[in-house]
């Protein structure tokens, strides 16, 4: 039990956030609820953000607009290979430099921002990863003796691949959530046009939306998640932990530890001071590979199903999204090439077994007959090859 109860005004500042932020935000952008969801979450619990899809797709018109209803600075970036550190922190100032002093002119740049956007993030070099990884995890932007804590509430960073060098994985770790974000189906492009003429026409008029919750409101509120009562899902949350990583999916002692935070936040959102089973939901986006994401779903989905549904539950706790058919036989066929593998050790045999009875809870709730029975069939046959191995 938490020794100090949340307090009535952060409450209500959750509640606020969600209904006078999120989800204007939500009508503003098409197609784009999941990702806002998930914005707020991580900027109650002061995590970073990683959004994965292609150009074009309104990620940094996303963290633009939450910058404006919230009254805070936003620096965003297009990182290259050659992006120096002087284009993200800023430049030595030249006076303060006449005088014998390494200083830092950051004004503009982010070391003052409240939300930065990092777009192409896993295009970072050497020569920036450094500072990248202080500023995102410490919230401390170093340069030689020059020590600064940044105003930082969450960092979004956004790439169309996913890291494939080992020096990019620390980054990519710096990055809690992973959300993807693509171009919506084709039956709401209407609406998309609509939205975005509409988004179009406002910024023209400049007639961005008064702010309603300050950055000092979120600050209030990153304090207040230590206040909230997370005792009825710790157990829950160790036992998923417990069984991501038999199911193949790395979870470190770090990462659940952090996902404390992300729960808190659920909560905080949805107007509770203590967190319910249902706010496990965040766990869904702490995948590293596509492949993850269907197995991470479903093991959580079974998870929340097992406690009646609350009204108090966080909306996007309980989501009726279908699982994608494509996604179940592309991991069904990578779990397939795996078995085929001579001299499978015992240790991976089982998280083979473990990650295809998984994928086949999932398999059930494909709408489709047809995609069902053939994805059914394709399990039983991979049942046969698991009990031979």
């Amino acid at each position: 039990m938490s020794e100090v109860m949340v307090d009535e005004g952060s409450l209500e500042l959750g509640r606020r956030l969600a209904t006078e932020v999120l989800e204007p935000m939500k009508r503003a952008f098409v197609g784009k609820d999941e990702i806002i969801d998930l914005m707020g979450v991580c900027l109650v619990a002061g995590e970073n953000l990683f959004l994965l899809g292609p150009p074009g797709t309104a990620k940094s018109m996303l963290v633009h607009d939450l910058g404006r209803r919230l009254d805070g600075k936003t620096f965003d970036y297009l990182l290259t290979r050659f992006t120096e550190p002087n284009e993200l922190f800023g430049p030595f100032d030249i006076r303060r430099l006449r005088e014998g002093e390494l200083v830092t002119n950051t004004e503009g740049m982010l070391p003052e921002a409240s939300l930065v956007f990092l777009d192409e993030l896993l295009n970072a070099n050497s020569a920036i990863l450094n500072s990248l990884l202080g500023a995102l995890n410490e919230r401390v932007f170093r340069r030689g003796r020059e020590t600064r804590r940044l105003p930082m509430l969450m960092a979004v960073g956004a790439s169309n691949r996913l890291p494939e060098e080992e020096a990019l994985n620390a980054l990519f770790d710096r990055f809690l959530m992973r959300v993807p974000c693509d171009n919506v189906p084709t039956p709401r492009l209407g609406d998309v046009l609509d939205a975005g003429w509409r988004l179009d026409a406002a910024a023209a008029a400049n007639a961005a939306a008064a702010p309603t919750v300050s950055v000092e409101d979120v600050r209030r509120l990153n304090k207040a998640i230590h206040s909230v009562d997370t005792g009825a899902v710790r157990q829950p949350l160790m036992d998923l932990v417990i069984r991501l990583r038999q199911a193949g999916i790395p979870i470190s002692d770090r990462r659940a530890v952090k996902l404390q935070r992300l729960i808190a936040a659920s909560a905080l959102l949805s107007g509770r001071t203590a967190a319910l089973v249902s706010d496990l939901w965040v766990c869904r986006y702490i995948w590293d590979t596509v492949e993850q994401q269907e197995v991470l779903a479903a093991v959580v989905r079974e998870v929340i199903a097992r406690v009646p549904a609350d009204g108090r539950d966080h909306p996007r706790s309980r989501g009726d999204e279908a699982p994608d058919p494509e996604a179940l036989a592309r991991d069904l066929g990578d779990l397939a090439e795996r078995l085929d593998a001579e001299d499978v050790p015992a240790d991976e045999r089982a998280t083979l077994r473990d990650r295809l009875g998984v994928l086949a809870a999932r398999c059930q709730w494909v709408k489709n007959e047809q995609q069902r029975t053939a994805l059914e069939e394709r399990v039983e046959g991979l049942w046969k090859v698991v009990g031979t191995k």
